[in-house]
């Protein structure tokens, strides 16, 4: 099927070809392959990630100081 917009064609809809592994991770994995995507570091085993943690309050005060500066 093809899409068009003003009589050119500007899409072709074909069925989707079959792949192994979840649909969704398909362009990730070939992004990888392909060198245009690095994956992501894992942190060492059994140590969690690092979080930041504040307070709304915190965060507010933040935002409003950094309104103020500009």
């Amino acid at each position: 099927m093809l899409v068009t917009d003003r009589g050119q064609v500007i899409a072709e809809l074909v069925p989707p070809r079959a792949v192994s592994g979840r649909f969704e991770e398909q362009p990730l994995a070939e992004a990888v392959r392909q060198g245009w995507l690095t994956p992501p570091v894992l942190p060492a085993a059994g140590s969690p990630p690092r979080l930041t943690v504040a307070r709304l309050a915190e965060l507010l005060r933040d935002f409003e100081a950094d309104r103020d500066e500009r």
